[in-house]
């Protein structure tokens, strides 16, 4: 009888528990307490890290935060110098670059879907912006779907299409002279850093492509991903977004340090790859406030994956693009009315 109750108690658990959309729930003891959920999506409003921009001289598996070396945030005085110089040198230019005054010159963003919802929702912004020289033309070249690995690829359709589009606006290879880029890889995997390495690789490949085919090109800002810690698919989530900082992180320094392939001439365009340094750094921890004050709310993504910025998401973005453009000592040399 007693073995009889047993059974009976131990079907009745198993009905209560075990629905169509039920999982087996891992074996338990008093000893090994079960583990509570991971929030996922909108719950999870924080992961846990720090900014690099915040991080400073703290360390993340190994290596130390900030956006320049030795954890600052703030550009090494002759990279500083080296950019001013070339800002300066930004002038409007004909169709074949040479100097003209009634000539023009562009900024081009180039990356993934991301990138052109964000760019395209600061190029109005920019448009209207009284502020800006009128010589300058806004050019969105980052296109959906086209990843750091494909941009690394001189044979990328990506880049015919960016070809197309500063037609489309009127100018010429020649008159770029200024881009934002932002790039991630879709579905990352691996660990830290290998998977960042990858990145940076890519990243050094663009640089060079981009050096070839803009003769004129002086200034490249880079930024890495916006929050991800709501994504719902395996596109680019937590910690791959965070970690993508790193990349830049190295690029950047690989230049200051005169790494080869990365150093330029100083006084002159480099050999290589044009100047490079961060633009806005984008990544707050979700809802947890950055020294600055920013933060990234579910609703600043997309409800349908958490990885693409919304509406408002775009005009966090374009708004923090257009005050680096403003305010930026080497970027306001060219975009602010001489």
């Amino acid at each position: 009888m007693r073995s009889l109750l047993w059974l009976a108690m131990l079907a009745a658990a198993v009905a209560a528990g075990c629905g169509d959309d039920a999982a087996p729930s891992a074996p338990t003891s008093p000893s090994t307490p079960a583990q509570p959920a991971q929030p996922a999506g909108c719950a999870r409003t924080s992961v846990g890290l720090t900014p690099l921009s915040d991080l400073g001289t703290g360390i993340y598996k190994g290596q130390t935060g900030g956006l320049y070396p030795n954890g600052s945030i703030v550009r090494p005085g002759p990279h500083e110098s080296e950019g001013l110089s070339r800002a300066r040198a930004i002038v409007p230019m004909d169709r074949d670059g040479r100097s003209d005054p009634n000539g023009r010159y562009v900024l081009a963003s180039l990356g993934m879907s991301n990138t052109t919802q964000e760019f395209s929702t600061f190029k109005p912004l920019a448009d209207a912006d009284a502020a800006r020289d009128s010589h300058l033309v806004v050019v969105d070249g980052a296109q959906g779907g086209q990843t750091a690995m494909l941009w690394s690829s001189p044979g990328c359709a990506c880049w015919a299409t960016l070809d197309a589009r500063l037609a489309g606006a009127g100018v010429t290879a020649a008159q770029v002279s200024v881009i934002w880029m932002k790039h991630a890889d879709a579905g990352p995997t691996g660990g830290f850093p290998s998977h960042a390495q990858t990145l940076q690789n890519e990243l050094a490949s663009i640089l060079s492509i981009l050096s070839g085919k803009f003769p004129n090109l002086r200034l490249v800002y880079l930024s890495s991903r916006i929050y991800a810690g709501y994504a719902t698919s395996t596109l680019n989530p937590e910690p791959y977004a965070y970690e993508s900082g790193f990349a830049v992180k190295w690029l950047i320094e690989g230049q200051i340090n005169g790494a080869a392939g990365l150093a330029y001439t100083s006084g002159g365009m480099s050999g290589g790859i044009p100047w490079i340094a961060w633009g806005p750094y984008l990544w707050a921890d979700g809802m947890t406030p950055r020294r600055d004050g920013l933060t990234w709310a579910c609703s600043d993504l997309s409800a349908s994956d958490g990885t693409h910025p919304s509406t408002t998401g775009q005009r966090k973005v374009a708004d923090m693009l257009l005050t680096f453009f403003q305010t930026d000592s080497t970027a306001r040399a060219w975009y602010l009315a001489r």
